[in-house]
């Protein structure tokens, strides 16, 4: 029986379980007295080592059951958490994480964790000298049988034996191959129901059965099924054997059908590319429904856009995932850093339930890693420092997301030094990166400077910062994903980086823009409004061309000129207002050639072209034509 079918299914469980045991190590850490999380950690722990058992992996099983027994005396003895047991149980938790990464692709004889296991042992060791009660695992969920009647004797064509698994039981199929394997070895099993290929299946519940022969008893036979462990209850010859009483079985749930499963990632990749490239078919179809002007057509036509568009959109949906799952990685790399550095720093997370499409989730990992690092090295100030200013000893960073119409802004906040835009000016005098006359930095101006590769505000190159790659990896990955990046920063009062990105990156809809003979992308998310060039009076602003919309300074960039366009421009043109945030740019096109949707491609840009285009698109007639980068217009 191959388990490895298993093998990516127990790896984002686990994962799931001990991110589960950062939080709630974090919890506690912030309540010691409270030892309400050490009941969710030895829940974790154990269905992490349950899920090794079944896979066979022997060293995380090991370790996991060290940790467990750990847990259970803390939880057993009442004990308030210590600085050195939350050091040791985070080690653990790491120590684990590391053994399940290598376990799954099968190199487990490199997990080397002989001294966090001498240091659970030793914890465990000394707090049961300390008078807690048990030595080991104290709540034990595989119960003791019932002795079985005396001369028992097997049916002709062997026992029937049914086996229902707990309804929560994480890996059902593995778990029932488990069961099959522990029972082989008191006697020869066949007729099994449903056959073993029907576990891996979505729909298998936990309930099977099979027929058992040879000489074991009731009593051995369910030992043997027990043994797997997560299992309901067992009927063996028509007899139903349910765990003891107080040995720690679960009721019996009411029967129902699980509403969730787990999809690959790439099974969604590919429904999404076969979506896109019928988006693309349904524009083209939609142009000859309007040349032929058939009424039969059109009324296809529409109802291939209507279905399209619903599908388009549930899939969409089926790869919306909540920001949670990649901002609950943060509190402990704070926690750790502010650790290190010697600063004391509350870590708050807002909107973990906003949604993106994982495609863009997934790369949002490195850009929060490097402004999270920043805001606890750079931001924040020492604990001595705080005090001289008037502040509270424990500063406060806050990772937040709010939805924004059709994007969602993600925000990185402090409320440490802020930063120092002299500094920060005079270097960039020095660098020839502004002008030599400039007085000041707008904070425009202050992220092009901070977002230049190698500029750094530290002063040496430590194992946290200094090599000046922070804040441009954010920069460039943001604007990669179709998003912007702003910053805000009052000196003494602290920084904030806000990125806004679209919700979904596959299919947008878009305003078609015409500049000679070429057409022009631009995605709806910052389009604001849009007026006539000409109508409006234009006035110079620091050098630049600009308009006074609603007493608001609109710089203005003609796209013909910026792409070197040859001829004239139309004598009347449309402006197309951008706006990110605070930011805002008009942007002077030839003409408007109406909106739809369109399917982003990647798009890589040939040596020397201006970054101004984030992507590619195929339009209706089959044309393609390229999509304008908001961000880089502003």
């Amino acid at each position: 029986m191959d388990l490895s079918q298993y093998a990516e299914l127990f790896l984002a469980e686990s994962r799931e379980h001990l991110s589960a045991c950062n939080q709630l190590l974090l919890d506690w850490e912030r309540s010691p007295a409270n030892l309400a999380p050490v009941g969710g950690l030895f829940r974790a722990v154990h269905t992490v080592k349950g899920m090794a058992a079944t896979m066979g992996y022997a060293r995380v099983t090991d370790l996991a059951h060290r940790a467990e027994n750990l847990l259970d005396l803390v939880r057993r003895g009442g004990r308030p958490a210590t600085d050195d047991l939350l050091q040791l149980l985070f080690r653990a938790r790491d120590a684990l994480e590391h053994a399940v990464e290598l376990s799954v692709v099968e190199r487990e004889d490199e997990i080397d964790v002989a001294e966090v296991v001498a240091d659970l042992e030793g914890a465990a060791a000394h707090l049961g000298r300390g008078g807690e009660a048990g030595g080991g695992i104290g709540a034990r969920t595989t119960p003791v049988p019932a002795p079985a009647p005396v001369g028992d004797t097997p049916a002709a064509a062997g026992r029937l034996v049914q086996v229902t698994l707990r309804a929560e039981a994480p890996l059902k199929g593995g778990r029932a191959l488990l069961v099959i394997k522990k029972v082989q070895a008191v006697g020869p099993v066949h007729a099994v129901t449903p056959p073993e290929s029907a576990f891996e299946a979505d729909e298998f519940d936990g309930r099977f059965s099979f027929r058992i022969g040879g000489a074991a008893g009731v009593a051995e036979i369910e030992r043997a099924v027990r043994a797997a462990g997560e299992v309901e209850h067992v009927t063996v010859g028509g007899e139903e054997r349910r765990p003891a009483p107080g040995a720690g079985a679960l009721a019996a749930a009411p029967e129902t059908k699980s509403r969730h499963i787990r999809v690959d990632l790439g099974r969604l990749d590919g429904l999404m590319d076969l979506i896109g490239e019928l988006v693309t078919v349904r524009g083209r179809l939609n142009e000859l429904a309007a040349n032929a002007r058939d009424p039969a057509i059109d009324d296809v036509a529409i109802q291939v856009s209507r279905l399209s568009r619903e599908l388009q959109a549930e899939i969409i949906q089926a790869r919306m995932t909540p920001v949670w799952q990649v901002f609950d990685r943060f509190p402990r790399l704070v926690r750790d850093l502010a650790r290190e550095l010697g600063k004391q720093v509350a870590f708050r997370v807002e909107g973990k339930e906003i949604e993106l499409d994982r495609a863009i989730l997934d790369e949002l990992g490195d850009p929060l890693l490097h402004l999270l690092r920043n805001a606890v090295d750079h931001g924040v100030e020492s604990q001595a420092e705080r005090r001289r200013r008037g502040k509270k000893p424990e500063a406060e960073i806050v990772l937040a997301a709010v939805r924004e119409r059709a994007s969602v802004a993600i925000s990185v906040s402090d409320d440490g030094r802020g930063i120092d835009r002299k500094s920060i000016l005079e270097r960039a005098k020095r660098d020839g990166v502004v002008d030599p006359h400039a007085e000041a930095l707008t904070d425009d101006q202050l992220l092009r400077v901070l977002a230049r590769p190698g500029f750094s505000t530290a002063e040496a190159v430590t194992s946290v910062s200094g090599r000046g790659v922070g804040i441009d990896v954010a920069v460039t990955r943001i604007r990669a994903l179709g998003g912007s990046i702003e910053i805000r920063s009052v000196e003494g009062k602290g920084t904030t980086f806000v990125m806004r990105l679209p919700v979904t990156l596959a299919i947008v809809r878009a305003l078609i823009a015409g500049v000679g003979a070429e057409r022009y992308a631009l995605p709806l998310t910052y389009v604001s409004e849009t007026v006539e060039f000409g109508v409006q009076a234009t006035t110079t602003v620091e050098g630049r061309e600009a308009i006074v919309l609603r007493d608001r300074v609109v710089p203005l960039v003609h796209l013909r000129r910026l792409l070197g366009v040859s001829g004239d421009a139309p004598t009347r043109c449309p402006i197309i207002v951008l706006e990110m945030g605070e930011r805002r740019s008009g942007i002077v096109v030839d003409g408007m050639l109406g909106q739809q949707e369109i399917v982003v491609k990647g798009f890589d840009a040939p040596q020397g072209t201006l970054p101004v285009f984030s992507g590619a698109t195929i339009m209706g007639d089959g044309v393609p034509a390229l999509i304008l980068d908001a961000g880089g217009l502003l």
